[in-house]
């Protein structure tokens, strides 16, 4: 399709081949062939006609290629490097002294430089005027260990001590409590500072301060905090679980726990509470102006739903329990189960002994659970024994009012000692597998005038009722709880 063509450039004489009939590419080279120049092609294609001399020769002139090139590069030519004039003795001396060497290898570090005549000679190194310092109170503390850490005088420690005994218990003071510190300047190194100032949270609503006046003494200053009682009121559905709506609007954990303890002897919690019933606490709460907030004791409880129960904190007797609307102690009787969740195997009366092989009274009940769930008290009283006991294993025995005794038997663990005060719903063991047992389980009996009663059927005089004026003034307080208002509180707490 194209001619051959033959064309001159200064002298050269270069032939431009024609294209064959298949396409100006089809026999194409590498590269071009200068016709003055034939048979000595400089760039040869490697991939093609391998092992032929033409091939050979190329290969050839690789290699030589790379041999010049690492020749030149493991032999670089040296840079020109401008030649430093020599220090003068009193530059080397200087530039030592701020050199890394000398100062590993001695601990007078700067001390080289001789000083002038105006320098003048110090005794002893100047002391700070005054230092601040925050003392904190360990696990294990007291306010006097604390202040005598931060350098305080005996003296001075003794004075304050004084001074604030007056205004608060310096024992209540909690561990991680601080108190800033300020000590002065001393007449010489062998004595203490002298406490100039001291300041500190004595309470939730208090802070105190201890200065030094110009005359030398100490003199104590309350600081009072404004702060605001108002209970926290909060409502909202049991939803898919009470704890977690509970803790949803910030409620401590314990908070939640003595609502259900609360409630526990009224409420079956697995079969009386659904996700559509709602729940109303109203709690102990303080805000201080500063800031702070501190989070009390559960007041009022309320679950309504298939089960409507109200129960309201009030201190009878000396004794701080809940009652119910009308007046009568939560606790009606005992709680039906010591073991919260767990499944009742056995009743009472005469059955046949798994392990005995023959037939025998089976004075109690039992309840079945893993090793390990907590035991509880189902009534307050008195812990009359606590120990092993035969058969029975493990065993804690209780005394309440009137005559009733219950007992507690093959536990894993003995989570209460003779003598202690127990009240409703307090752990005093594990659930185990000890004594004549088959299995880890809780055997319970319910004794009345030393004989043993049918825990599940039998009525138990325990159940407290308020009365006349008393009564007047629970009820009072019962219809305050029930006008509050829940606040709105952030789920994100």
């Amino acid at each position: 399709m194209f001619q051959p063509t033959t064309r001159a450039f200064e002298g050269a004489t270069f032939s431009i081949p024609a294209a064959s009939a298949q396409g100006p590419f089809a026999s194409a080279k590498p590269a071009a062939r200068l016709s003055g120049m034939r048979g000595a092609d400089i760039v040869v294609d490697l991939g093609a006609d391998i092992g032929s001399k033409r091939w050979w020769r190329g290969m050839g002139t690789l290699g030589a290629m790379l041999g010049v090139a690492a020749t030149v590069a493991l032999n670089p030519a040296p840079l020109v490097q401008p030649v430093q004039p020599e220090l003068a003795p009193t530059q080397l001396a200087a530039l030592e002294t701020v050199s890394i060497a000398p100062l590993a290898q001695t601990s007078q570090g700067l001390a080289f430089h001789q000083p002038t005549s105006r320098v003048t000679a110090l005794a002893e190194p100047p002391e700070r005027p005054r230092i601040e310092v925050t003392a904190r109170l360990r696990d294990v503390d007291s306010f006097n260990g604390a202040l005598r850490r931060a350098g305080v005088s005996a003296a001075d420690i003794a004075n304050v001590s004084l001074l604030v005994a007056g205004h608060t218990d310096v024992k209540s003071l909690k561990p991680g409590a601080t108190i800033d510190l300020v000590l002065g300047r001393r007449s010489d190194k062998s004595q203490p500072r002298p406490l100039e100032s001291l300041a500190f949270r004595a309470a939730f609503d208090l802070r105190l301060e201890v200065n030094r006046s110009q005359a030398g003494d100490l003199i104590v200053t309350r600081d009072e905090i404004a702060v605001d009682d108002s209970p926290l009121v909060v409502a909202g559905d049991v939803g898919g679980s009470l704890y977690q709506s509970a803790r949803a609007f910030g409620l401590p954990s314990r908070v939640v726990a003595s609502y259900i303890k609360a409630l526990s002897p009224k409420v079956n919690f697995q079969r009386d509470v659904s996700s559509r019933d709602s729940f109303q606490m109203v709690v102990e709460h303080r805000r201080a102006e500063t800031g702070e907030t501190e989070t009390g004791n559960l007041i009022y409880a309320k679950l309504g739903g298939k089960r409507d129960v109200e129960l309201l904190r009030w201190v009878h007797n000396g004794r701080t329990k809940f009652f119910l609307a009308d007046g009568s102690s939560a606790v009606e009787g005992m709680i039906k189960s010591p073991v919260a969740g767990a499944r009742f195997s056995s009743g009472f009366g005469t059955r046949f002994h798994p392990i005995l092989k023959r037939a025998r009274m089976h004075a109690g009940v039992d309840f079945a659970a893993r090793s390990g769930t907590p035991v509880m008290s189902t009534a307050p009283g008195t812990v009359i024994f606590a120990g092993r006991n035969g058969g029975y294993g493990n065993q804690v025995q209780v005394r309440h009012a009137n005559g009733i005794v219950t007992t507690y038997s093959h536990l894993s663990r003995i989570a209460s000692r003779s003598g202690q005060r127990v009240g409703a719903g307090d752990v005093i063991g594990n659930v185990g597998s000890t004594g004549l047992s088959t299995g880890p389980h809780l055997h319970y009996e319910v004794h009345v005038a030393g004989r043993p009663v049918n825990p599940r059927s039998a009525k138990l005089p325990i159940q407290e009722q308020l009365e006349g004026q008393e009564l007047a003034r629970f009820k009072a307080e019962l219809q305050r709880m029930r006008q509050m208002k829940p606040i709105a509180v952030s789920h994100d707490a």
